[in-house]
């Protein structure tokens, strides 16, 4: 698997995982959720280019690659996680 599929898949994962954590504090103000989701994206944008640093064109390469996906995997998750966690399933 080439670099930038791999962090695209890493950071497919830690959307899921910031949003997550938004439902396991129990997050429910949208500024706060976005506040950790960015958070979760600049520390995890900082190991992603100490890894694979050597391996792309340039830098800015791995802060580009998959932040959208980031971004709707987070939003998506943290709807359906908080809506299954606010009913008791």
């Amino acid at each position: 698997m080439e670099p930038l599929d791999k962090i695209y898949w890493i950071k497919l994962f830690l959307g899921a995982l910031a949003a997550l954590i938004c439902v396991i504090l129990r997050v429910n103000n949208v500024i706060t959720g976005a506040g950790i989701g960015f958070l979760t994206y600049l520390i995890s944008d900082k190991v992603l280019k100490q890894i694979f640093a050597e391996k792309v064109d340039k830098p800015v390469t791995i802060t580009k690659t998959g932040i959208g996906i980031y971004v709707i995997t987070f939003i998506f998750m943290w709807i359906l996680l908080y809506t299954i966690a606010s009913r008791g399933y």
